[in-house]
């Protein structure tokens, strides 16, 4: 829900400080002192969380925080274990990205009772409350790719769409949202989903199969750049890896808005990506820990950086930052505009 009243805008306004003044808060706790945070990274498989864990570092260092890393490799056992030795060390604040959305629940409610703030990136917890899920509309995600491959393919033919994994809220926004777009605005077009468990070489395994049994399928929508290698791979031995000019040409969507996504569409081996903003979730999400630390409270409406603080749930507050759509053209598509691959505005255009 979007608060767009003049009363929720000024408020939302008050609340939220930019980053000077949240780092000059003078709340004796943190006066003159590097707090100590926990950042736990969901995994270091794939270029995108590569580039966030690449970040982080610089904006801890901006925020003036003292960093205690771990890595919890899409395991959710593994980020409650890593969250028990973040509290030995006495950490004033968590972010992390849990992957499994509903099984955090637990470990949600063993730091809220230390009040510890946590910060959740890239994903909301099913349940339980965090001081701040710092992400980008992921239901945009799936209507961006809908949009986009609806209007080259025409309204008619089939697409496979790769899932993430539906125990995320992120895969199932995704699917849902591109599921329902098709149907309400593309009926003529198939849709075969197949859930890949954000694992390439199931990813690869299922899009070989589904080229196999149903070769009229022109359109690919990859729910994140996991699937990337494996995609390019099975065009390539099917002989569709070719230009968007040729008539053998399947339109791939991707989401991350890495170097390599870029650098293929430059290159007419994909066609669209989402940019899913690596820079800015590791900004924001040691921004949002810092003032949990000085005590400052947000509300919803719009941000002083470009974004809109949502409530998602009672208590659940959301910062939804822009995830532009990018294009070789940088035009419109049934209403959505996009960038350009080569726009200097897209944090994969500096990295690479």
């Amino acid at each position: 829900m979007r608060l767009r009243s003049v009363a929720a805008t000024a408020t939302a306004l008050l609340c939220i400080s930019p980053l000077a003044a949240c780092s000059s808060s003078s709340s004796t706790a943190t006066a003159g002192s590097s707090p100590v945070v926990g950042v736990d990274y969901p995994r270091s498989d794939t270029d995108f969380w590569n580039s966030y864990i690449q970040y982080t570092p610089q904006y801890g260092k901006e925020q003036g925080l003292t960093l205690k890393t771990t890595n919890s490799q899409n395991d959710v056992a593994k980020l409650a274990a890593n969250v028990q030795t973040f509290m030995a060390q006495g950490v004033k604040g968590v972010a992390m990205a849990p992957q499994d959305t509903a099984a955090i629940a637990p470990t949600l409610a063993q730091l809220a009772a230390r009040k510890i703030p946590v910060v959740t990136v890239d994903t909301r917890p099913d349940t339980g409350n965090v001081y701040m899920v710092v992400r980008a509309d992921n239901r945009a995600y799936g209507q961006k790719a809908c949009e986009f491959l609806g209007t080259k393919l025409k309204g008619k033919g089939s697409v496979v769409m790769l899932e993430g994994d539906l125990a995320s809220i992120n895969g199932r926004d995704r699917t849902d949202a591109f599921n329902s777009c098709m149907k309400q605005s593309f009926p003529g077009i198939t849709v075969y989903g197949e859930a890949t468990n954000w694992d390439a070489a199931t990813a690869a395994q299922k899009l070989q199969t589904d080229l196999t049994a149903h070769p009229g399928v022109k359109g690919v929508y990859m729910q994140s750049s996991f699937a990337l290698s494996g995609t390019l791979q099975v065009l390539q031995q099917k002989g569709l890896l070719v230009g968007p000019s040729d008539p053998r040409h399947v339109f791939v969507v991707s989401n991350d808005g890495i170097p390599e996504e870029l650098k293929d569409i430059a290159a007419g081996k994909i066609d669209a990506t989402v940019s899913q903003p690596a820079d800015l979730y590791a900004k924001y999400a040691l921004y949002y820990l810092k003032c949990a630390i000085q005590g400052k409270v947000f509300k919803p409406g719009p941000t002083d950086h470009g974004s809109t603080i949502v409530q998602v749930r009672p208590g659940l507050l959301e910062d939804q930052l822009s995830a532009p759509l990018v294009t070789a053209d940088g035009g419109g598509y049934g209403g959505i505009s996009s960038l350009k691959s080569t726009d200097s505005s897209l944090w994969g255009n500096h990295l690479g």
